[in-house]
């Protein structure tokens, strides 16, 4: 059996997750193989990075765990930032949790509990107001741009029927590892547990014409056709939606099991929370989405990104916290199983270069090597990428 040693420095973590919710963190933290801080943080920080951090072990990757302080685009981008300072080595950050799924994907149903994956970010509330409509700035100057090559050649090989269906068969491993942790935590403080598949009955999907909203007796959702504060956090029971506006679908059989499907593609992010079915459709349509979600667009300028997330409902008014834990289980499952299949180069898996050259060992974000015979002089610092090097 392998042998993991704490590492001694941030310059060993390469891997980064990011959650937008502590619910969401909590669902990573059950899969995580090790901790590294139970005695605390032995790493630190760079200076100004206001974020606290959880570090620890999946597999056999040195992981840094961040949650975010408020959801948005925007507290992203800031954390993010501070993340990358911090922890300067990062090759692969995952952003998980959960999501708005788009009911139907390339031909194929979307059942809530799937994960979607992000091969490009559209930041669809980022544009100019014109009368009458509304027009998204997607110029090159504007644009998200690409994930870079290794992100990429990680997804084309997803992408494949065969690796596809090794991620979708580990990635149940490990939500059926996740619940059985957390059903031993939850017996031990005398709670129910938390991620426990809600089943298929559960799973409905309305019209996207169809608002959930108060029959009567209720200004706001008569005379505007929309839907109140009250209404939107009530349930459909409760509310009583009515089951004759349910999409018919091709509905699995439910045996308490559940094996999370993938889809890859585009991704919406915005600062506001998706919740119309016409608008959903009509997005999906016009930038080729597959769900929308609230940081993606933020982190994806700050640190190589990927986005993970659970649909815990339909991006449309009925929406409830019934599938939120679940689907986050569901993200951080597929989350590890596509880490298992990520490579670090060689250069980068050797210990940090502070570490095999007599560095100080503290937890900075650069390394430092001794340079002899060099044409710049002594006493030299010399930048070069992630590397600081000190001329003798």
């Amino acid at each position: 059996m392998a042998q993991f040693t704490q590492p001694i420095s941030r310059d060993e973590f390469h891997v980064g997750i990011v959650c937008a919710l502590p619910s969401e963190a909590d669902a990573v933290m059950l899969l995580f193989d090790q901790f590294w801080d139970e005695d605390g943080d032995p790493f630190g920080r760079s200076s100004g990075d206001n974020n606290s951090y959880t570090t620890g072990r999946l597999g056999k990757y040195n992981v840094v765990l961040l949650t975010l302080p408020d959801m948005g685009t925007n507290s992203a981008a800031s954390a993010t930032a501070n993340l990358r300072s911090s922890y300067g080595s990062l090759r692969l950050v995952f952003l998980v949790g959960i999501c708005g799924g788009v009911p139907k994907i390339a031909g194929d149903d979307v059942f809530l509990g799937d994960v979607v994956v992000s091969k490009a970010i559209v930041q669809y509330d980022f544009g100019r107001q014109f009368p009458g409509h509304y027009e998204v700035k997607d110029t090159l100057e504007d644009s998200l741009g690409r994930a870079n090559k290794e992100i990429r050649g990680m997804l084309a090989a997803l992408q494949t029927e065969r690796m596809r269906e090794m991620v979708q068969n580990k990635s149940a491993v490990y939500l059926k590892q996740l619940q059985s942790a957390d059903a031993k935590a939850a017996a031990k403080k005398r709670r129910r547990s938390k991620y426990r598949y809600p089943g298929i009955t559960e799973d409905k999907l309305y019209l996207p014409r169809y608002v959930h909203r108060h029959l009567k007796q209720c200004g706001i959702c008569s005379e505007f056709d929309s839907t109140c504060d009250l209404a939107a956090k009530t349930s459909c029971t409760d509310l009583g939606c009515d089951d004759n506006m349910l999409v018919q679908r091709d509905i699995f059989e439910d045996d308490g099991d559940f094996s999370p499907n993938i889809f890859i593609g585009r991704i919406g992010s915005s600062n506001t929370v998706m919740k119309s079915g016409k608008i959903r459709d009509y997005n999906a349509t016009k930038f080729d989405l597959i769900a929308f979600e609230m940081e993606g667009a933020g982190a994806w300028d700050e640190v190589p990104c990927l986005v993970v997330k659970g649909v815990c409902d339909y991006a449309d008014s009925h929406k409830n916290n019934l599938w939120q834990n679940f689907a986050a289980a569901t993200a951080a499952s597929v989350m590890k199983a596509i880490l298992d299949r990520y490579i670090v180069t060689d250069a980068v898996q050797r210990p940090a270069a502070a570490q095999v050259n007599g560095g100080n060992g503290q937890g900075g974000g650069n390394s430092t090597r001794s340079i002899s015979g060099n044409t710049f002089g002594d006493n030299v610092r010399i930048v070069q990428g992630d590397m600081t090097w000190n001329g003798n």
